[in-house]
């Protein structure tokens, strides 16, 4: 519709400042570990966070395939993957002040709703639901973006809610430190409600409700479990659990949510009581390449991406989404035989073309997660999209189980039934299958040597 309204969406820049393409296999960046980088390029390489260039080129992307957007999301973790020994609390500011400078002159005048990670923290993880100089001090970076009202929520605890910027938009945007339900937090463990966001957050839906607003979350840490690693959930499940039914229980006001943390690009549903799909959690793609060191996760490394958003201003409804992406094994072959001042990124997919829906409705991507389910052709091109079009391996019967266990159950009890009975399943299908063909072999006619 021409009277979409468009914004971006952006997370995990992971910059490494010492990344150095040119230093031996051994030495390229600390955020390789002990991991040794034989072909780090100058736009980066898998084995690390991101080069200071791949963020400019990413910013000149985003500038240069719409430059002026509503607003920007931006949901966290600036900094790279080293032990917090190496980093220190000034130097995590250091790198959330350069890649905030670096967002403002992309876009000088646009709004911009930054959310804190996991990493943008020092010791990393360890966010306390009180007040913190690390959160005056990002809020003193983020001021330009924050309103009078957002600037003491913010020292108190990370988050913020405001009305979106436009006009003719009933909507508001509701930013959440999910970093206090990291089961990796020591500081919140024993908390019911770390800084009080839940209460405050129930109070923020009870009142968009009542002006008649819609609203999107945003955060960085997401409910659910991680697609590449079964049985791998982030919140504590507590907390887990009491974020599902904020969601089941305000879900009407909720017009869509979007989260970073994974690197990779997936979704999540959210179900009424009676099993209608009610919600989606949109999990963007990161602009770092770095292959996560999680064991258990086999070649979870990604090609960068952004993303832009289509959206509705009148109802928040999410219209489109389109991904952009590098390949940075081209651009680092193109690197080396032309002098060219920047990559292209290119468009990877737009959502409704790619899954054949009208929307990003909740109802939509409940047919898109059908898709996926049963159709392995619509199975193979979401998993070749999750990591951005790095891993174009088959995604064979436990890959799928999963994707779509983590696609479709947040709740952990949920999550883990889903995970038993598709094994099983699949287990039973396999089963009659070996007999079926151990049965034609023996009614083959003996073929004569």
């Amino acid at each position: 519709p021409a009277a979409a309204g468009r914004f971006w969406h952006v997370t995990d820049l992971h910059w490494d400042p010492d990344y150095d393409a040119a230093a031996g296999a051994g030495q390229v960046c600390p955020s390789g570990g002990s991991r040794a980088v034989p072909a780090a390029g100058p736009w980066g390489s898998y084995l690390c966070d991101a080069p200071w260039r791949l963020l400019a080129s990413a910013a000149r992307a985003m500038r240069g395939r719409l430059q002026r957007p509503d607003f920007v999301l931006w949901t966290g973790d600036d900094t790279p993957h080293i032990p917090n020994e190496k980093l220190g609390e000034e130097k995590v500011l250091h790198i959330i002040e350069n890649l905030t400078s670096l967002i403002k002159e992309t876009f000088p005048d646009t709004k911009v709703y930054a959310a804190m990670g996991n990493h943008d923290f020092h010791p990393k993880n360890q966010f306390p639901g009180k007040e913190h100089r690390i959160y005056n001090r990002t809020a003193e970076l983020w001021r330009p973006w924050l309103n009078d009202a957002s600037v003491p929520l913010f020292r108190a605890g990370a988050f913020y809610s405001e009305k979106l910027p436009s006009p003719r938009t009933r909507g508001r945007m509701v930013v959440l430190n999910t970093n206090l339900y990291y089961d990796q937090n020591d500081e919140t463990a024993g908390e019911e409600d770390p800084g009080g966001q839940f209460q405050w957050l129930e109070e923020t839906l009870t009142n968009a409700s009542r002006a008649d607003e819609m609203v999107y979350i945003v955060g960085h840490v997401p409910p659910g479990f991680f697609e590449k690693k079964r049985g791998k959930p982030w919140f504590r499940s507590g907390f887990n659990e009491r974020y599902l039914k904020i969601v089941q229980k305000h879900h009407r006001v909720i017009a869509a949510q979007f989260f970073g943390h994974h690197h990779t690009d997936s979704f999540r549903m959210f179900y009424s009581d009676t099993g209608s799909p009610i919600n989606v959690m949109f999990l963007a793609p990161g602009v770092t390449p770095w292959k996560t060191t999680l064991p258990g996760v086999n070649n979870g490394a990604n090609n960068p991406g952004i993303r832009v958003i289509d959206y509705d201003p009148d109802t928040l409804q999410v219209l489109d989404m389109v991904t952009y992406y590098l390949n940075l094994t081209h651009a680092n072959m193109m690197a080396l035989t032309q002098k060219e001042e920047f990559p292209t990124w290119e468009e990877e997919y737009r959502l409704t073309e790619a899954f054949q829906v009208h929307d990003g409705s909740a109802r939509s991507m409940q047919t898109v997660l059908e898709r996926i389910s049963k159709d392995p052709r619509y199975l193979q091109q979401y998993y070749e999209f999750n990591s951005v079009s790095y891993d174009l391996t088959p995604c064979e019967e436990a890959c799928r189980i999963d994707h779509v266990c983590a696609i479709r159950e947040v709740d952990f009890t949920k999550y883990n039934e889903c995970v038993k009975t598709s094994s099983s399943a699949s287990a039973v299908i396999s089963g009659w299958l070996l007999l079926f063909c151990l049965l034609l072999g023996l009614l083959r006619p003996q073929q004569a040597l």
